[in-house]
């Protein structure tokens, strides 16, 4: 979607007539992962609705001369919530913690009025997005009553869980939010608006993990020339 303000009349359009949806929030990591991986590109295919999560990917839509806004998955969660909220859409939360899961939902409800979190659903380490207890958790989410789930398990599974709830559960919005719930909680602490201003929390999250994060930054400069001259090529 090119903007928020297209991306959020097509999501309203969705709740009223009681369709589901997939919503996944592109980035560069995601690109190398989907390099490496079909089952991720897949799940990416089947996604209705796709924005861009990094500063990288919207300068590279400009380049390419079809420009996007920038729209992170964890900036989206409230926004969302204040939309299901108006709409009288219940929501669930799906990933992270439950003790993350807990508090992330204590705090969407003091700042969203009339919120309804009717499902709380915390996987256990290793949760494998296409195994037989996936069915089983997505039959929950259904049964719950909710209509629009965050997810906060991090890609390429909350990508891939979505894709497979979109044929499952038909009447389920799937929003892939990876840390955002945990930002809400305090579980971890995003980059300093001035840092992201700059567009340098990359930077920021790289010193905070440089043993987890610096490998995957490394990757994603590896691809950028590829990209830029596929940017070009769109012109």
């Amino acid at each position: 979607m090119a903007d928020k303000a297209a991306l959020f009349a097509a999501l309203r359009e969705r709740f009223a007539r009681g369709q589901g949806f997939a919503l996944a929030t592109l980035n560069l990591d995601h690109l190398v992962k989907m390099s490496r991986l079909q089952s991720f590109a897949q799940a990416y295919a089947a996604q209705d609705f796709v924005v861009a999560d990094g500063n990288p990917v919207v300068w590279l839509s400009r380049l390419a001369r079809r420009p996007v806004s920038l729209l992170p998955g964890s900036e989206l969660v409230l926004p969302l919530a204040q939309l299901a909220a108006a709409q009288q859409v219940p929501v669930a939360l799906f990933g992270a913690s439950e003790r993350s899961l807990a508090r992330a939902a204590e705090v969407l409800c003091a700042k969203v009025p009339g919120l309804q979190i009717v499902c709380q659903i915390a996987p256990p380490m290793g949760f494998d997005p296409a195994s037989p207890a996936a069915v089983t958790q997505l039959d929950a989410l259904a049964d719950s009553g909710a209509g629009l789930v965050f997810l906060a398990l991090g890609a390429p599974k909350q990508e891939v869980f979505a894709a497979i709830g979109r044929s499952r559960t038909p009447k389920l919005g799937f929003v892939s939010v990876g840390a955002g719930l945990d930002f809400l909680s305090g579980a971890q602490q995003r980059a300093p608006g001035w840092v992201r201003w700059l567009a340098l929390e990359w930077a920021w999250r790289a010193a905070a993990a440089p043993l987890r994060l610096g490998p995957r930054y490394a990757r994603c400069l590896v691809i950028l020339p590829r990209l830029l001259r596929e940017a070009l090529a769109l012109r």
